[in-house]
Order: C-alpha cells, then structure tokens, then sequence
C-alpha cells in the first residue's frame, strides 16, 4: 500500500513539473498538442552507467558534507528524511566527507538502520596528510559506519595524494571500495586533477560544475570521458550563493522548454544536459527541497542552444 501510495505522489508531481513548464509558456498547450516528455510518466530517476563496469547510477545524489550535516544541532532526522525522499525516487548515491569522530558516529548509526543499510551507494574520502593519517581515517570510518566495503573510496581536494594513492588502490584489490577517485571542489586544482587523471586510471572523478563554474566542461569532462571514468558532481548551488545570486529574479518563460520548474532546477538540468556527467550531488536538509532537485532528473533536458543561453543569462547576474 505505501509504495502505491508513494508512486501514485511520484507520479502526481512529475505531472505537474511537466504541465507547469507548459503553461509557463506564453500561448500555454493548444488543444490537441501532445504533452511534454515530462509528464510521461516514469518509476524512478533516469541513471547512468559506470564506464569501468556497466552499472548503473541514479544520476540525482546526495551530497552530506559538514555544511548541510548538522548534527549536534538538529539531530540525524532531517537527514534521515532527505535519504528517504531520495529513496523513494529511486536514488542511491550519498556522498560522504570525513567529520569529527561525535558526529560520523551518529551519522553511521543512521547509515546502518535496515531501511537504508543495503540500499545505498555509500561513499567516503581521505582528507589528511600522512600515510598513517589516512590508513586511521579509512578504519575509523568503516567503524562508524559499520562496513568494510564503501562503493566509492575518495582522494579529497587531492590532499597529499601521492601518499594516500596506493593505499587506495590497495583497498579496491582488497575488496574494501568497488570504486576509486579523487575529488576537486575549486578551479584551482584542475590543472592537476587533468594531469592525474591522464596519468591514472582512475573508476570516478568528483568535480565542481555549475552554470556559473563550468571550467570543467572545457577540458575535465571530455577527458573524463575519453578515459572512461565516471562523474560526480559537487557544489551545484555553490554551496549556496547559487541562491544568493538569482534571489528575486523570475525564472525566464524558456525554462519551460526543458521542463525546469525552479532556479535549483535550472542549474542541476544544466548540469545533468553534459553527457559526461554520471550524478550530480546536492545538498540540503529539507526533504522537499531533495524533492525539488530530484524532480530535475526527470522530463527534457536543455539542448547545447539552451545551454549556451543559460550560462549568458547567469552571467548577466
């Protein structure tokens, strides 16, 4: 009955999303004219294959990073809700950084509840210096959590990389991550990550990518696609200032012409509109605002026109 209950809601909202976009145009839908790709309707989110194995990723993810994951504060429910809202649209990804040991603890109790435990695609990462530094981390965090097995094992920020690499991809011939990558979140380190990424064969790259900071899409993601390597996402609303920037100006009519049906939308549909892309991460801790940036995975995505039109307009921001 629940899952009725949850399809027939599904089913509801991507209805909506996809009529919103028409009327949102000026001479609305003509009698007769067929409905938007949208509104066909769908069980789950789209996904995406792994090129280094054939599966398959829902391309909408969570990103629980230490700005969103507020624990002492709020508890583990607000997160805990924003998985199952992801769940119930048939996403899996949770992206996962290194926190203080108090709350990586609550968090994994949460992690390790049997709704979630064996439905998710698990991610972690290194961020220290130091071998042993980071051989501590990686056991700390398969305690916490409660696993041995992460589905992804992360370099972040390339943090004293050359160190912490071998040990990675001893943990993926160990069985202790089925995938392995290395993360960037600022311009800055792209020339590096390109030169790593050509040097390695690396299974993921995790990138910032936004309309506003599409550096990655000049060289990152064409290479990441020659290679073969997978694509996350992260700071798709910049953590944040994406709002700041288009607070108080109207969604253009156009919008609607890709089924986007809110400003959130309008950056994560520009981002999911590059191929290379496998999951863009978001972050939030309101279940409706998951919602919201789930629904983009959903209905038409913008054409290489409308992508050209989307970054001049945020320019003019």
């Amino acid at each position: 009955m629940a899952n009725n209950v949850g399809r027939s809601r599904r089913d509801f909202l991507i209805q909506m999303m996809g009529l919103g976009a028409l009327l949102a145009h000026p001479m609305g839908r003509l009698l007769g004219e067929p409905l938007s790709p949208a509104v066909r309707l769908q069980d789950a989110l789209p996904t995406r294959l792994i090129p280094v194995s054939g599966e398959e990723l829902p391309i909408v993810g969570f990103g629980s990073t230490a700005s969103v994951l507020d624990i002492p504060t709020a508890g583990t429910e607000p997160i805990s809700n924003v998985v199952r809202m992801l769940l119930e649209y048939g996403g899996r990804v949770v992206d996962t950084s290194t926190r203080p040991e108090a709350i990586d603890q609550e968090f994994g109790r949460m992690l390790q509840l049997p709704e979630f435990r064996d439905d998710l695609f698990l991610t972690m990462k290194i961020n220290t210096d130091g071998e042993q530094s980071g051989i501590d981390q990686m056991r700390q965090t398969q305690r916490l959590f409660g696993r041995r097995t992460f589905d992804l094992v992360q370099v972040e920020s390339m943090r004293d990389l050359e160190i912490h690499w071998p040990n990675v991809r001893d943990w993926k011939a160990s069985g202790e991550a089925r995938y392995i990558g290395v993360t960037v979140s600022a311009n800055r380190n792209h020339d590096r990550l390109e030169a790593f990424m050509r040097k390695e064969p690396l299974d993921f790259v995790h990138v910032n990518y936004s309309p506003v900071e599409a550096e990655a899409e000049e060289r990152l993601l064409p290479l990441a696609r020659d290679r073969g390597m997978a694509v996350l996402i992260n700071r798709p609303f910049m953590n944040g200032s994406w709002f700041q920037r288009v607070g108080g100006r109207q969604l253009p009519e156009w919008a609607g012409e890709f089924d986007c049906g809110s400003w959130a939308q309008f950056s994560v549909k520009y981002i999911l509109s590059n191929p290379a892309v496998t999951c863009v991460l978001t972050e939030t801790t309101n279940p409706e605002h998951m919602e919201e940036n789930i629904l983009a995975g959903f209905g038409r995505l913008p054409d290489e026109a409308s992508r050209r039109r989307m970054r001049e307009l945020v320019r003019t921001f």
